[in-house]
């Protein structure tokens, strides 16, 4: 029952949307008809409708299909949004745009990716480099401190010389 109650208002936005799509068509239809024998700049201030250049008569734009049916009018013909360039020029050149623009993002994110990679090679050759004097301090440090302990055992006697020679008191 709570189902029910959560769509039905969505139901009655979606029918009250889809009666005013119909009603701005018709509506839009007629008033891209009565432009028909005006010019193409009369037409193309309404944003909806399409100026057709051979048979003058602007025509309300076909929404459902993304591009006009050549019945309807033909693409090089067709002027939609400005009328000094045609719906098919209008097309390639966006359209070339788009392709332009994708490119370079994929550009763009492939030199990123790359540089990143040199950016994080370059870090760890660093980071190599730092554990490596470390070490080498380290193993300095090993050395002084053996030196020092031997020192001090041959100081006091107890350096053999040979590790093997068991220790006797004296």
């Amino acid at each position: 029952m709570v189902e029910v109650r959560i769509l039905v208002p969505f139901l009655i936005l979606f029918g009250l949307s889809t009666v005013h799509t119909v009603l701005a068509q018709s509506s839009t239809t007629d008033m891209c008809e009565k432009l028909s024998n005006t010019t193409c700049e009369d037409c193309l201030k309404n944003v909806s409708c399409l100026w057709c250049q051979t048979t003058q008569k602007c025509v309300s734009y076909p929404v459902r299909t993304i591009l006009p049916p050549h019945s309807l009018c033909p693409l090089p013909e067709a002027r939609w949004g400005a009328c000094w360039v045609n719906f098919q020029t209008l097309i390639i050149t966006l359209s070339v745009v788009c392709a332009a623009i994708i490119i370079a993002i994929f550009i763009c994110c492939f030199c990123c990716c790359k540089c990143e990679n040199i950016g994080t090679q370059r870090t760890e050759a660093k980071m190599e480099k730092q554990a490596t004097k470390r070490k080498a301090k380290q193993e300095e440090r090993k050395t002084e401190m053996k030196m020092k302990h031997d020192e001090i055992r041959r100081k006091y006697g107890l350096k053999k010389d040979s590790p093997y020679s068991r220790f006797e008191n004296s």
